[in-house]
């Protein structure tokens, strides 16, 4: 048996999905042909990481999401070794690039 945890990622999660984030900065932000994780998922990782109430560099981001329900919280095919920083710090240039304020 395996045990992994949700807190309360769960119900931000269901919330970001509610208003449709994922697929909106799926639609507005550039997405890399060879990159498994959509910019909407990217950003919804770390919204979920920075209300995880957990303060760490990017370097360590994937580490956070170890132990959890990654593709229940994420999608389907996403594990926590998705999430490298490198990744990360490409969706937050598409996004500024985009411009933040006009995104949210």
């Amino acid at each position: 048996m395996k045990i992994e945890n949700l807190d309360h990622l769960g119900l931000v999660a269901a919330l970001v999905d509610e208003i449709g984030m994922v697929e909106l900065a799926d639609e507005l932000l550039d997405a890399h042909s060879l990159n498994h994780i959509s910019p909407g998922q990217v950003l919804k990782a770390m919204i979920l990481n920075g209300l995880g109430f957990v303060s760490a560099p990017l370097y360590l981001f994937s580490e956070f999401f170890e132990g959890k329900l990654v593709e229940h919280l994420l999608g389907p095919g996403i594990t926590a070794a998705h999430l490298k920083d490198d990744r990360l710090g490409r969706g937050l240039d598409r996004l500024f690039e985009y411009g933040t304020t006009l995104f949210f």
